[in-house]
């Protein structure tokens, strides 16, 4: 037996004595205020003596009755079986029972001074315990087995909350994996389409995708980020943007300080950013430009997204790529109803897209 099997032993041991002490010690108190209210009043030491013999006999015998019990269940399908040997076995523990406590009267008789023998003993037990032995077996019957009942109950709900944790991290990492093609399918059209107009830009594009789909795949196992590293993941590949854009790209960050260290879902801003070049910049000739904002309000963060580009079309169904999915979903996956998702026209025009989440700051590492 390993030393944490015998200091788990050693507990239960324990736990098992105070509970049928104090069993016992609350019997001795009703039997000695009965026996002064009747007339015939015994000392307390006589009374904790007899009290505590009954009950430490019980205790020994209640290790096989659990035992039992575990064995032979009432929800088996041969539940009648059970009953049956419940039956025998509750009035073979009532003789039990008055066997020790007999041999224990004597015991107890002869420290006092006051020997009896084994029928004077045993014969007034007969009369007096059986009923309440037969009681007192079926009450540790019904307490072992709902004890059972309560840790099965316990189990299978943490089962099914394990399950339900592992489905949500499968959808979660399938979702991610089904961005991270898309994103970078988009970057390699925009490095085929500057390849027949700028050598060199798509080499620069070619060492900064390297550069970002080795952070890609190094968080690939992370649901949630700090809003420091995915800025920086974000500031990556802006720069295979400005690439392509050049002056026709500008950015605005307003992150203050104090929101950099909370965490956010991986790979939140850049489809955001993306579906706003791709549907705000990159289909107008004039400059475009993207405004980034966080700000902590209580214990939620606010990220809101602008662009200054034609924003949403008339129609219903506008924008609701990929990205934009995968976004909602995620989302979704991550905080259910603590977050808000909106995407809408600005007041001076382009769109704005809105996130708010729990706002938790990353521990430190």
């Amino acid at each position: 037996m390993s030393s944490s099997a015998r200091r788990q032993w050693s507990v239960r041991v324990g736990l098992a004595f105070v509970f049928w002490t104090i069993i016992g010690l609350s019997f001795a108190s009703q039997f000695y205020l009965s026996s002064l209210k009747a007339g015939r009043p015994v000392s307390w030491g006589q009374a904790v003596t007899w009290s505590l013999g009954d009950w430490y006999v019980w205790a020994l015998l209640s290790v096989p009755i659990v035992q039992l019990a575990r064995r032979f269940r009432f929800d088996d399908v041969r539940w009648t079986r059970s009953v049956v040997i419940h039956l025998v076995a509750s009035v073979l523990c009532a003789l039990v029972y008055m066997v020790l406590r007999a041999w224990l009267g004597q015991v107890q008789s002869g420290v006092s001074g006051v020997p009896v023998s084994f029928a004077e003993a045993f014969n007034p037990l007969v009369v007096k315990t059986v009923h309440f032995n037969l009681l007192i077996y079926w009450v540790m019957v019904s307490v072992s087995h709902a004890f059972a009942y309560y840790r099965q109950y316990q189990e299978r709900a943490l089962r099914a909350s394990e399950l339900e944790k592992r489905l949500a991290q499968a959808k979660l990492q399938a979702l991610q994996m089904q961005l991270n093609p898309h994103f970078l399918f988009n970057t390699l059209n925009a490095i085929a389409s500057l390849m027949h107009k700028d050598v060199k830009g798509a080499d620069r594009m070619i060492t900064r995708l390297a550069d970002l789909l080795r952070y890609a795949l190094e968080s690939t196992d992370e649901h949630e980020v700090t809003l420091r590293q995915e800025l920086a993941f974000l500031e990556r590949y802006l720069e295979i943007e400005k690439t392509r854009f050049g002056s026709r790209l500008t950015v605005r960050l307003e992150v203050p300080v104090e929101t950099l260290d909370a965490l956010v879902p991986n790979l939140i801003l850049q489809p955001l950013v993306e579906n706003a070049i791709k549907h705000g910049i990159e289909r107008r000739s004039r400059p475009g430009l993207i405004e980034l904002r966080a700000r902590c309000e209580g214990d939620r963060l606010r990220l809101t997204l602008v662009d200054n580009g034609p924003g949403l079309p008339a129609q219903p169904g506008g924008r609701k790529g990929i990205g934009l999915a995968n976004t909602r979903a995620r989302l979704q996956e991550l905080y259910g109803e603590s977050h808000t998702f909106e995407l809408r026209n600005g007041s001076e025009g382009g769109v704005v897209v809105e996130v708010i989440m729990p706002f938790r700051r990353a521990p430190e590492r």
